[in-house]
Parts: C-alpha cells; sequence; structure tokens
C-alpha cells in the first residue's frame, strides 16, 4: 500500500509561496511579464498577484513592448474595482534612468541625445525617460549659433534646426530631487578638441565653415575648434560691415595668429599680400597727390588717396586760413591737392597739408 501523501498545511504553502505573495502597496515595484499591447491598455501577468493594467495615457513608455517581455512597474493602485492592479511605467522607467543617469555621470561618459524642442535658452532633450537641457552655453564650436545678440529670432531658428538630431554630450549635472538634468556638447568634444590644438600652431593656414557673423567679426568652425576672425582681420581695406565679406555655412581659409585654450584667432587679410604697402612705395615726403574727403573729425580730416590708403590731414594743416574748423574747410567726397608731409610704414600712417 502506497504511503499516504504528506499533508502540506496552509501555512506551508504561504512560507513555499515566500515573498510572491507579500501584500503589495502603493509606490511598490512589481516585475511581471507582457500579456497583451493595445491603443488603450497593457495588460502585465503579475503571477500571484494578479494583472496589472497601464492606462492609455502611458504608452509612449510601452510602445516598443513585445507579448512575453519582462517589464517592471511602479503600483499605482493594488487593488482597483475591476480586479486589476493599476500600474505606472513611467516611474519606474524614470527611477531606473535616473540610474542610469548618475552612473554615466560619475564615469563622465558621453551619451547620445535627440532634442525633441527648442527655445532661446538651448534645447530640450529626454534621456532615459527623463527630461532634461542642453544650454545654448554647452553647445560646441559646430552647433552654437553664433549671430548678433539682437537677432533673437535667428537664434531660435538656428536652434530649431538642431531638433531630432543625435548630438554627443556628456551629463554635466543630474539631480533627481529637484529633477534637474543638465547636459553639455562642449564636455563630449573636449578631450578630442585638446588633440587638435597640439596639433595647431601659429602661422598654420587652416579652413573652416563660418558659423556666425556679427558687429565685430566672424565666428568660424575649423575641424570643432571655434576660431574667430575680428573685423580688423577680415580684409586690408576698411570693414564696416563684416557680413559683406562672408555669409554663413561658406568655407573660409584663414592664417591662425594667436591660439588660447577655446578658440583660434584668425586672420583673413593675412593671407594676402599687403596693398597699403605696394601703394605707398612711391610715396616720399614732398610729394603731390589727390585725394577724396572720406571722414571729418575736430582733430582733422582722413583723405582716401589710393583704394588702400587713407591719409590725415591734420587741424594743423588747413592751410593758409585762419579757419580751424575741418568741417568748414573741408566737405564729404570732395577731391582735393594735397602734399605729403610724412610716410610711417611701420605706424602705416600718412600725414598730408592742404596743397598751396
Amino acid at each position: 500500500m502506497a504511503k499516504d501523501a504528506k499533508k502540506v498545511t496552509m501555512d506551508e504553502l504561504l512560507a513555499e509561496a515566500g515573498d510572491s505573495l507579500k501584500q503589495v502597496s502603493t509606490g511598490d515595484t512589481i516585475t511581471g511579464e507582457v500579456l497583451s499591447v493595445k491603443k488603450h491598455e497593457i495588460l502585465i501577468d503579475l503571477g500571484p498577484r494578479g494583472v496589472g493594467l497601464v492606462p492609455r495615457r502611458e504608452a509612449s513608455f510601452a510602445r516598443n513592448l513585445e507579448i512575453g517581455a519582462e517589464v517592471t512597474a511602479s503600483i499605482v493602485d493594488a487593488e482597483m474595482e475591476n480586479g486589476y492592479v493599476l500600474l505606472s511605467l513611467r516611474k519606474a522607467v524614470k527611477d531606473k534612468g535616473w540610474d542610469e543617469i548618475l552612473a554615466k555621470l560619475e564615469a563622465g561618459e558621453i551619451v547620445e541625445v535627440a532634442p525633441f524642442d527648442a527655445n532661446r535658452g538651448g534645447l530640450l532633450v529626454e534621456y532615459e525617460g527623463i527630461r532634461g537641457f542642453l544650454p545654448v552655453s554647452q553647445l560646441s564650436a559646430e552647433h552654437y549659433p553664433r549671430v548678433g545678440s539682437a537677432d533673437k529670432d535667428e537664434i531660435l531658428q538656428r536652434l530649431n534646426s538642431l531638433v531630432g538630431k543625435n548630438i554627443k554630450v556628456r551629463i554635466l549635472d543630474a539631480n533627481k530631487k529637484d529633477n534637474k538634468l543638465i547636459f553639455s556638447e562642449k564636455e563630449a568634444v573636449k578631450d578630442g578638441l585638446a588633440a587638435r590644438f597640439a596639433e595647431l600652431a601659429v602661422g598654420d593656414t587652416v579652413k573652416g565653415v563660418v558659423t556666425g557673423v556679427v558687429d565685430f567679426g566672424v565666428f568660424v568652425n575649423v575641424d570643432g575648434i571655434e576660431g574667430l576672425i575680428h573685423i580688423s582681420e577680415i580684409s586690408w581695406e576698411r570693414v564696416n560691415n563684416p557680413s559683406d565679406y562672408v555669409k554663413i555655412g561658406e568655407t573660409v581659409e584663414a592664417k591662425i595668429i594667436a591660439i588660447d585654450k577655446e578658440r583660434l584667432s584668425l586672420s583673413m587679410k593675412q593671407l594676402v599680400e599687403d596693398p597699403w604697402l605696394s601703394e605707398v612705395s612711391e610715396l616720399k615726403k614732398g610729394s603731390k597727390v589727390e585725394g577724396t574727403v572720406t571722414r571729418i573729425t575736430p582733430f582733422g580730416a582722413f583723405v582716401q588717396i589710393s583704394p588702400a590708403v587713407e591719409a590725415l590731414v591734420h587741424v594743423s594743416e588747413l592751410g593758409d586760413s585762419n579757419e580751424t574748423d575741418p568741417e568748414k574747410i573741408f566737405t564729404l567726397n570732395e577731391r582735393k591737392a594735397f602734399k605729403v608731409l610724412g610716410v610711417d610704414k611701420e605706424g602705416r600712417k600718412i600725414s598730408l597739408t592742404v596743397a598751396k
């Protein structure tokens, strides 16, 4: 006769089930298997704890889920009227996301984000289910919207052009309690930039893409390094508006005239011969010249005597007249005869007197 089956008490069954039958509460994290994915709901098999329901409003957190996949969720309501356990994937995703983010911040890892929106302050991004911010000041030379401070619409337009594009960044600051997450593209590229800086030297000729044109000069992206061509280094002639010489997106060639930790100082004009030197080569003290009055100031008048050469008639050299007000002696754009008083090639100065 077979031995009687061993009797199992309810206490033993509960003990054997262990944690699987422990009461769950709002805020607990639970793991289950996806039963179905529909537009209006996702059902999760929670084993002995029943079936969990993820509402439609969180569908975006489950768009890649497949039936049979294991998921972790947070309990919003342990027992709904229909018997389901109301779950939130959002909170569980965020909790897991913060863990990932803090680990990557500590490790200094480079990650990739795709901005979903922009404002004048920077780009809005989402990473590991957490929304964060990539400030304008933390964009690399390639993406920084270098435009005039008054061109706010253009700044926003150029930032909007980055929405949806993958950008490599480092996490600059992360605080779960304050829900603060800041990214930096500058930090992600700085290691590579250090190596590129080491390869460059003053006097080198480089090519770059114009990223911004402002009143005081031109910003250029030189293989990820930002360069500035000051307005005085654009051309040998007087430059009033840098946008007359270059356009955003144009590739230009320039000479490196200085290097600091973050930027190159560049010159376009130093790649071509200085026309001033050739145009003054024939001038000497006593030479007779003709010129056009271009500016009148309290201390004298400036005269254009050739395309690249502007000279000064000091107030003390206005001629035999007792009149000492340059505005009463000269008229803008009038052409007059002058005599050269001196040529200072090192100082690039020509002084004139009114011809008698």
